[in-house]
């Protein structure tokens, strides 16, 4: 059965409530084991990502040198 969203007014929960609504609702939808389908320019992009990730490593900061920085910020 489809439901509209008039049947389900979801704009009465709290905040919170709709954060976890969503989450819930995703947390459904990967748990089918359906993988969402990339489009010819994201997998183009991630693809060259990659490759520039793989030709220079060392010009890409790690995890955890991100994190010191962040947490070196005022």
């Amino acid at each position: 059965m489809t439901r509209t969203s008039d049947q389900f007014d979801y704009t009465q929960l709290s905040v919170a409530e709709r954060i976890l609504l969503a989450e819930e609702i995703w947390d459904s939808i990967a748990g089918e084991g359906h993988p969402i389908a990339l489009t010819k320019e994201q997998e183009r992009t991630l693809n060259q990502r990659l490759g520039d990730y793989k030709a220079s490593r060392e010009a890409f900061p790690t995890w955890d040198d991100v994190k010191k920085r962040l947490r070196s910020k005022p």
